[in-house]
């Protein structure tokens, strides 16, 4: 089986881990501290915050923007559940807009359609690795005095028009196992703005400044120096990983963009694609049905993930949630019927893409 993605460490790794097992203090301290301004610099920003995973990251952003219930953040319901998970725990209403088929994030134009008198937060997902359209977002949020959130988990290093994901507003990211930069499970939030950021790492250590100086109701949101230690080696050498995972790209897109019903990802050029997934969507002109199409890429040695297979608001948890206001996505919803992601990891032989390019074509023709 050709994995969906794969994740390799290496002796710059083990030896950063060793030097923090032998320091005898595991726990945060320099070795985040070293992540959070390496990270920070890869963002373009004057702070990152380092927590413990992506959806800490989001819930912290969302919390020190001091949410009232009824108080509405507009997202996209093509994405990860942790999205709309973040945005109840802050105790605000989740509401929706389209998406763009070609980029897979949030329609300005529909984002635009669903600012009420109650909205205060407009959260882009940088899908798959490509960020949203983030200019008219911003002269929307500056229009109506909204705060952007930028849910950047799968877009580590991302840009827009030169500009990083998470320096719009806040940035969330997720460091989880499959992330592009991994710290097993971890997060960072970024921002500009130093008393954000210093009340974020206030929040993120039990409300103190100091040892049993009390601020503020915090929570342990901290992130330890053996996870840092995982990823920045992997901060050194990433513009050597994004370019492998473009150079894969590049290759499946020439593989599949003649295969009748196979529609292949859009890179657009004012945007740094990172290449987290590629995703393929399978139209009615393919042979196949969209799972009919994963069940024969398994069948034939090839790992593909469906991410995702339904719209957030379609499933029990939240259909009838009152804090989770369903709209009408009909882009969002025929998209998530027809998305496959394909292996496009830097460990791809080229062999490997040669197979799964033929895999999808025989499957497509069947």
């Amino acid at each position: 089986m050709i994995p969906i993605s794969s994740v390799q460490f290496g002796s710059e790794e083990e030896e950063l881990v060793i030097e923090v097992l032998r320091s005898g203090s595991i726990a945060q301290g320099p070795m985040v501290q070293r992540f959070e301004r390496e990270f920070a610099a890869l963002c373009g920003v004057k702070h990152a915050i380092a927590v413990n995973n992506g959806t800490t990251a989001l819930v912290a952003a969302l919390d020190i923007l001091d949410l009232r219930p009824g108080d509405e953040v507009i997202t996209t319901p093509f994405t990860f559940v942790a999205t709309v998970n973040a945005i109840l725990e802050a105790g605000a209403t989740a509401t929706f807009a389209d998406i763009n088929e070609d980029d897979f994030n949030i329609d300005p134009s529909s984002v635009a359609d669903r600012v009420t008198e109650r909205t205060r937060v407009i959260m882009p997902v940088h899908l798959y690795g490509q960020m949203a359209d983030m200019d008219p977002l911003v002269a929307l949020a500056k229009a109506h005095e909204l705060s952007i959130l930028e849910d950047s988990a799968q877009s580590h290093g991302a840009t827009y028009r030169g500009k990083s994901a998470g320096s719009f507003g806040l940035g969330s990211f997720s460091f989880y196992a499959t992330k592009n930069l991994t710290t097993g499970e971890g997060g960072m939030i970024t921002t500009d703005d130093d008393d954000v950021a210093d009340r974020l790492r206030v929040l993120r250590n039990q409300g103190m400044r100091e040892r049993y100086v009390y601020e503020i109701a915090g929570h342990n949101y901290r992130l330890t120096d053996l996870q840092a230690a995982l990823a920045i080696p992997q901060l050194a050498r990433y513009d050597m990983t994004v370019d492998k995972r473009r150079s894969n790209a590049d290759a499946l897109s020439a593989g599949l963009a003649s295969i009748v019903g196979i529609e292949v990802p859009r890179q657009y050029p004012d945007r740094r694609h990172v290449w987290h997934q590629f995703t393929i969507r399978v139209t009615d002109e393919c042979a196949l049905s969209r799972d009919e199409m994963v069940a024969s890429l398994h069948r034939s040695g090839v790992g593909a993930g469906v991410y995702y297979p339904r719209l957030l608001f379609d499933y029990d948890a939240y259909r009838d949630h009152p804090a989770v206001l369903k709209s009408d996505v009909p882009i969002a919803r025929r998209v998530a019927s027809q998305v496959i992601s394909l292996p496009v990891h830097p460990l791809l032989s080229a062999d490997d893409i040669a197979t799964i390019t033929e895999v999808v074509a025989t499957a497509a023709s069947t």
